[in-house]
């Protein structure tokens, strides 16, 4: 009678079936991937909304030579935008990114005199940035007196212009998107470095590699179980956000959808990671400093838990070629901005990216025992 084929699908399922049950039992690897991120974001949540400076934008970018913008900039909470068409500031101020429009204006006054006048134009969604702009703009009186301005040529009026609707950025919708890309970063490193590791340590890889299955079967089955364990971690996090916080998910469903495809592109990504260091790392003691050479600087540098637009411009730069930045970015259009994956070409180009060098290390240095 001819030999049945050994099946490699039904092989590979047990594979993940195994190795999904032994991710469940482990306390450490629920605690990394699910209750690590939801103390920040329930930290985070809980504290509301803001950041730690405040934007604004100039309908005319010449005024940054005026003193009283000079003056504005002074303070270190004020921060100008990047210089943007009239509907990019528009789109900004409608989404509280911005506190405010500001246009400088000069009339006579009855003395004979010039006197500025600023023309201050907010939204409904910029929350308590615009009082704080208006408490710099008092502070401007000081800067101009520094500067031997005659008193006649200080701003005596702040007009405030019609207040346009908006929609509130809160504090959640930035913070969760962030935590969770990184808790897709370290459990995916950590997770396959240690777990690939004790696998070959043990000789389990060996012992599979002396069974029907097929090498890259072995790999894929024990990749969908942590595949399958994030997501479902993934699917956690966004739910107590939107049902706790109210995190915005502007197409609903759709955009539920979208996220958790960025989250397994984004694992997938980040697994190559672990299977670098799970293959040249010589002892368990050596891979935490290994993989925290990777999580961490993304941690810091990656927009996790404030924007990256508060680094000088050359580490700003920098920080765009990170993974866990292109990541994060993404889902933080899609979530908050209402983009779809078509519109983040440059986000999934860079991770593609990442991809390909990591896997193409991964083929080179892996090794079975």
């Amino acid at each position: 009678m001819p030999q049945q084929s050994y099946n490699q699908l039904r092989a590979m399922l047990a594979i993940t079936k195994g190795s999904f049950k032994a991710i469940m039992r482990n306390p450490s690897s629920v605690a990394f991937s699910i209750g690590f991120p939801l103390v920040f974001i329930l930290v985070f949540g809980f504290i509301g909304s803001g950041g730690p400076s405040v934007s604004f934008a100039l309908a005319n970018r010449q005024d940054t030579a005026n003193v009283i913008i000079r003056g504005l900039l002074k303070n270190p909470m004020m921060h100008l935008a990047d210089e943007k068409d009239t509907a990019a500031i528009r789109k900004d101020l409608e989404r509280g990114r911005i506190a405010a429009v500001v246009t400088l204006d000069s009339t006579q006054s009855a003395a004979g005199f010039r006197q500025y006048i600023v023309h201050t134009q907010t939204s409904s969604a910029s929350g308590d940035k615009y009082p704080i702009l208006k408490l710099a703009l008092a502070q401007t009186f000081e800067y101009a007196a520094e500067e031997h301005m005659p008193v006649q040529y200080r701003p005596l009026i702040i007009d405030e212009l019609p207040m346009i609707p908006g929609r509130e950025y809160k504090m959640i919708d930035f913070i969760l998107p962030g935590m969770l890309g990184f808790s897709l970063l370290g459990a995916a490193v950590f997770g396959v470095a240690f777990v690939f590791f004790s696998l070959r340590q043990q000789l389990v890889l060996k012992r599979y590699f002396a069974t029907p299955i097929s090498k890259l079967y072995i790999i894929m089955g024990e990749g969908l179980a942590r595949l399958i364990f994030q997501l479902l971690a993934a699917v956690i996090i966004i739910g107590i956000g939107r049902l706790v916080f109210h995190f915005t998910l502007i197409h609903g469903w759709l955009t539920f959808l979208e996220m958790i495809f960025l989250s397994l592109f984004g694992l997938i990504v980040f697994m190559g990671f672990g299977f670098i260091i799970s293959s040249v790392a010589r002892s368990e003691s050596t891979i935490p400093p290994f993989a925290n050479l990777v999580t961490l600087p993304q941690l810091l540098l990656g927009g996790t838990f404030f924007s990256t637009d508060a680094f000088p411009h050359w580490l700003a730069r920098i920080c765009e070629y990170l993974p866990l930045k292109q990541l994060n970015d993404a889902m933080r259009n899609v979530a908050f901005e209402g983009a779809h994956l078509t519109a983040c070409g440059k986000q999934l180009g860079i991770l593609a990216l990442w991809a390909i060098v990591t896997y193409a290390v991964t083929i080179k240095v892996f090794k079975w025992e």
